[in-house]
This record gives C-alpha cells, structure tokens and sequence, in this order.
C-alpha cells in the first residue's frame, strides 16, 4: 500500500495550568526536511522530539510546531522592581506626574519585566510525548487515506495507457501496409527501372527499423510492474518514478517510430496519462 507524503496530524493536550497543542504538517520532498518551532523552554528536548518524529516520517517536508497557552495563573514574567523604581525615578527629574502615571510610562521601558526560564517538568514533558505520539498515529492515518485516492489515480491511469497500447497493436498492421505503400509510390515515383528482389529486401531492411514488437512488449511489462509495484506492503515513490521513466522510454520510442498520424496520436494520449503519473509519483513515500 502506498502513501502520500503530504498529511497533517494535531493533538491537544490540556495540564492544569496550560493547554499544550501539538500540529504536525508534511508535504512532499526528497527526503526527511525536518523544521520544529516551539517555545524556547523545550528546546532542550528538541533532539529527542525530532528522533520520534524522524522514526515515524521517514520522508517529506515536515513542520513541527508545539504551541503553549497559559490557562491559569502560572507566569514566568516578573516585574523588575528594582528596574522599574529606577525608571521612575528618572522619569520624575524630566516629567510631572502622579505615581501611576510614571508607573505607566516605567512598565513600558526596556527590563522593566524579566522572564525566568522555566524547567521542564518530566511528567509534563511525558504527556507532551504521548502527545506527539498521537499526532503521528493522526498524520499518518491521513497519509495512508490520501494514498489510496493516489493508488485509485495510479490503476486508473495505468489501465487508460494498456487500452491505448491496444489501439495502437490494432493499427499497426494498418500502419505497415502504410509505409510499405509510401515506399513503394516513391519508388514509382523515380520512374527508375529498379531491382525487384533488392527493392524487396530494403523494403524488409525499412519496415524492420520502424517495428515496434519489442516496445509493445516491454511497455506491457513496464505497466505489470508499475502495477505490482502498487500492491507491494512498502510505499516506494522513488521506485515508481524508475518505473514511470521506463514506461515513457518505451512509449517515446513507439512514437519515434510510428511515422503514422492515427497512432501518433494515440501516443500523445500515452504520454499524456503518463505525464499525470510522474507528476502524482513525487508525491508518494
């Protein structure tokens, strides 16, 4: 089964003095970008944090974010006192006022509060985990459900290319009575006395060159592998783009050698639907 590489995952976690939120985004990359934003008193769990979402996310660009909002009457801010008796002080030789007017000014001006680093609480930071566990379960569930809409596009797609190679299988022989006919009337054409059993066997040599058996033959297996390849337990996106390019290798050189309207039109339909794959395969994990 596949999966997409974009997902989003959030869970909520509530202390009793602060609601944690926990939002987890991801969408499609090469590899595992991973970016965390979250306040500065965690920061020294960040290794950790990316290590669980690492194992998890094996791919993609990821946004981490791990917000904080204070409920109840807990605070880290603290007003200077010193600081801010100093600032009025200051304040009184330059204005006239009463105490809460300079009060007002003094609370605005710079180190008037200071913040105390907070330390985290192991128990709180276990439930953040549990969290970020939950949030993972969320994002890749949404993975999976988006890779099934992809693998429905996939078959769809696939399937709409094995019907065009049948068109072009039925117009083939149509093709070659074709570019026999071309040959043959260019050759009129010269009014030259020519060599029938050496005309014969450049007509042969020319009719081999635009063939196209083994690329008939190679597509259909390409498109039973891309297949197979879909149905495999792991998701490999990169494995699909190999196969994809093989499949437009094939369909390329069937288009080189068409030299017929009707088929090449067919191809530029292959082309098309396979164009929709590759673009859909940068997408899957």
């Amino acid at each position: 089964m596949i999966q997409s590489m974009t997902g989003y995952g959030k869970s909520i976690l509530q202390l009793p003095s602060k609601k944690i939120t926990v939002e987890i985004k991801s969408l499609n990359s090469k590899s595992l970008d991973l970016n965390t934003r979250m306040p500065s008193q965690y920061r020294e769990k960040e290794l950790e944090l990316r290590d669980r979402i690492a194992k998890s996310l094996t791919r993609g660009k990821v946004d981490f974010n791990l917000f904080v909002e204070i409920t109840g009457e807990e605070t880290s801010t603290l007003i200077n006192d010193a600081v801010v008796k100093q600032h009025m002080k200051q304040l009184r030789g330059i204005v006239e006022g009463d105490d809460l007017e300079l009060l007002k000014m003094a609370i605005r001006m710079p180190d008037a509060l200071k913040t105390e680093r907070d330390e985290i609480d192991e128990d709180e930071f276990h439930h953040i985990l549990s969290s970020v566990e939950e949030a993972l379960v969320a994002i890749n569930q949404y993975r999976s459900d988006e890779g099934k809409v992809l693998e429905a596009d996939f078959r769809q797609r696939a399937q709409t290319i094995a019907t065009l190679l049948k068109e072009v299988e039925q117009l083939d022989p149509e093709r070659m009575a074709n570019v026999r006919e071309r040959l043959q009337k260019a050759v009129s054409d010269l009014k030259e006395a020519v060599d029938s059993n050496r005309f014969e066997q450049e007509l042969i040599y020319y009719l081999e060159k635009y063939d196209i058996t083994e690329e008939k033959v190679r597509l259909q297996n390409h498109l039973a592998y891309f297949l197979e390849t879909l149905a495999s337990n792991d998701s490999n996106g990169k494995k699909l783009g190999f196969i994809s390019q093989e499949i437009g290798r094939e369909i390329n050189t069937i288009g080189s050698k068409a030299n017929y309207a009707p088929m090449q039109q067919v191809v530029v339909q292959m082309k098309d639907e396979l164009e929709k794959i590759k673009e859909q395969a940068l997408n899957v994990l």
